[in-house]
């Protein structure tokens, strides 16, 4: 069996261990898992109640040996209570590093938004470079390292908006939505009351050691010129349109790149063709875009913008559709 098709078929697998919990929702956590093979960071933006922190939990239950770390986002959440901190041991007289949650493998940092500007930066390192530095040391976090940060978008009270720079740093964000199938619904109550919960529902299906070749499996997938051409017309589309503000950088084409690996070898495909592409360009793109605010005023839509550059630049010469 080929590298390709293995990981294809560990993904169904791994998928088909979290949709168990997470129910009626497959998209999500295809997606969530695309984004975790191809070591980028997922923001979730919804409405409290849908199963954001459980979808990380159950990710982080189906494979066996990953340090999970939780991190309750509050105003009062100092840097130090995220990165660690630095303490002297009077009793061997030397200083001593107290490691903070983010020496993990998956961190949850349920409610980002709520966390002060400060506290939110001190993960921008951590994401972009799998490190931190306290008093100029690089100390690195666990490989692989994946951050699942989830706000609320409809409360604004207390909270403060992540910054372009910092939204830059998450690989996606996707939504979790209500379940859309009533005996899906009916299955998610059953196990609220009975209190069955990741950690007493699922079993390991992966080790973690095969979570990093799996990775390497996905880096390995080919991107040609012509994908990469596309990629790029779209974002240079993005930045010279009449209603774009902010269109997409050189990161969010890096980011579109990996995820479409990802996603092509979870297909069993060894490269990307422009189907990989657009399946997951909106959740990579979408909060890397800003409108202008005349053109949120005239109703204007990111997704709708982007899909018709994606519509557009297919006339790139790229691979159109899957081998058999």
């Amino acid at each position: 069996m080929s590298d390709v098709k293995h990981f294809a078929d560990r993904f169904t697998t791994l998928a088909g261990n979290v949709e168990t919990f997470i129910r009626g929702k497959p998209e999500v956590v295809r997606l969530a898992l695309v984004c975790l093979f191809a070591q980028g960071h997922l923001l979730i933006e919804d409405v409290p109640g849908v199963a954001k922190t459980s979808l990380a939990k159950a990710i982080a239950r189906s494979i066996s040996g990953v340090k999970l770390r939780r991190i309750q986002f509050t105003p009062d959440l100092l840097p130090s209570d995220v990165i660690g901190v630095q303490t002297y041991d009077q009793a061997n007289h030397v200083f001593k590093f107290i490691e903070g949650p983010v020496f993990a493998n998956i961190v949850i940092g349920d409610e980002i938004n709520r966390a002060s500007p400060k506290t939110q930066s001190a993960l921008l390192e951590v994401m972009a470079e799998q490190q931190v530095t306290i008093d100029g040391l690089p100390r690195p976090v666990p490989d692989p390292f994946l951050c699942i940060a989830t706000q609320n978008p409809i409360e604004h009270q207390g909270t403060y908006a992540l910054p372009e720079a910092q939204l830059d740093r998450f690989m996606m964000r996707i939504e979790v939505g209500y379940p859309s199938d009533p005996l899906e619904e009916m299955q998610v109550i059953t196990n609220g009351i009975a209190r069955r919960t990741p950690e007493r529902l699922l079993e390991p299906v992966m080790q973690v050691d095969d979570l990093r070749g799996l990775i390497k499996v996905a880096q390995s997938v080919h991107v040609s010129d012509p994908i990469k051409n596309y990629i790029v017309q779209v974002a240079m589309r993005t930045r010279g349109h009449d209603s774009v503000r902010l269109g997409i950088s050189p990161r969010g084409c890096i980011a579109l790149a990996a995820a479409a690996q990802a996603y092509a070898a979870a297909q069993g495909q060894d490269f990307v063709v422009t189907d990989d592409v657009r399946a997951v360009a909106l959740p990579v793109l979408s909060h890397r875009v800003l409108l202008k605010p005349e053109a949120r005023m005239h109703g204007a839509n990111v997704e709708t913008i982007l899909n018709g550059l994606l519509r557009d630049a297919e006339g790139v010469p790229a691979p159109r559709k899957r081998w058999a």
